[in-house]
């Protein structure tokens, strides 16, 4: 899946460091998905015990969750330690009073080697992280791991139309300006061979608009949404790449605004019972008979 497309873990790590101070002022897109991934609760009946939100950055879905579902252990775990700093407010007497000052426990980790044990949590929440590795496949085989059976994980990522005016802006010039981002598919194929079951995903698309192109570029790097990829440029590009890279992205204005596309893709699935052992033996469960032996 991953094929030569490559994100450096490091790079990410220090973008979003370096944006943990502005990142809750340019959230619009993460509060948009994570009230769509709570709608998305709704229908659903499951009360966990253990919630962990993977990718958590400054814990504002903990804070939704803990409403939600307010006798739950709730963890959350991010790669950046300068995001989780942010995301361990006071907390006041009023609100331990009402039983809602209990902190969040908090983990530096990289959702593909994850710090807990086999079968911690119940539910797994991942808001827009998914969309930060090169391949799904390794997270996703961690988050089973630590769930426990009948858990559900939740999750929003980016799909491939993501920041299309962008990509066609740039396309021809030198290095990936923007990620790639998996198909629902093949996030769906993932899914199954990490050993989940049930698997539903829709896709959406959100159009946030910005009054010219810098204010797009801020917007990405003080949210930590810079590239990150293995084939960014590294240098300045010429100065007529990017007067057709403005030029063409200009004739995309609408009512005086230019458009910036997101395209979420929603999902969740449930661990089951497993079907094999940890050496690959089949389990087979017997039922005994009604009115037993006879």
């Amino acid at each position: 899946m991953a094929g030569d497309f490559h994100l450096e873990a490091g790079c990410i790590r220090r973008h979003f460091d370096a944006a943990a101070d502005s990142y809750d002022g340019v959230d619009a897109l993460a509060r948009a998905v994570a009230q769509q991934m709570d709608e998305r609760l709704e229908g659903i009946l499951h009360q966990p015990d253990a919630i962990l939100d993977l990718g958590c950055g400054t814990g504002r879905d903990l804070r939704r969750l803990a409403e939600r579902y307010p006798k739950a252990l709730r963890i959350g775990a991010d790669i950046a330690p300068a995001m989780l700093r942010k995301a361990t407010p006071p907390v006041g007497r009023v609100q331990r009073l009402l039983g809602r000052g209990s902190r969040p426990q908090l983990a530096a980790a990289d959702a593909a080697a994850l710090p807990f044990a086999h079968g911690r949590f119940d539910m797994l929440w991942s808001n827009l992280m998914l969309n930060w590795l090169d391949d799904p496949a390794p997270a996703l085989k961690e988050m089973a791991r630590v769930m426990k059976v009948g858990g559900m994980l939740m999750f929003a990522t980016l799909g491939p139309d993501t920041l299309r005016e962008l990509r066609d802006a740039f396309a021809d010039a030198e290095g990936q300006r923007v990620h790639r981002f998996i198909d629902m598919h093949d996030i769906g194929d993932a899914l199954v061979a990490a050993g989940f079951s049930d698997p539903v995903m829709d896709m959406d698309r959100l159009t946030l608009t910005y009054t010219d192109l810098d204010s797009l570029f801020a917007d990405l790097r003080q949210s930590g949404s810079a590239n990150a990829s293995a084939a960014r440029p590294r240098g300045l590009s010429g100065k007529s790449a990017w007067q057709r890279a403005r030029a063409r992205y200009e004739a995309r204005r609408t009512d005086g605004r230019l458009p910036a596309t997101f395209e979420i893709v929603y999902g969740h699935a449930w661990k089951p019972e497993p079907r094999t052992t940890a050496d690959g033996h089949a389990i087979v469960h017997f039922q005994p008979r009604r009115g037993g032996p006879r």
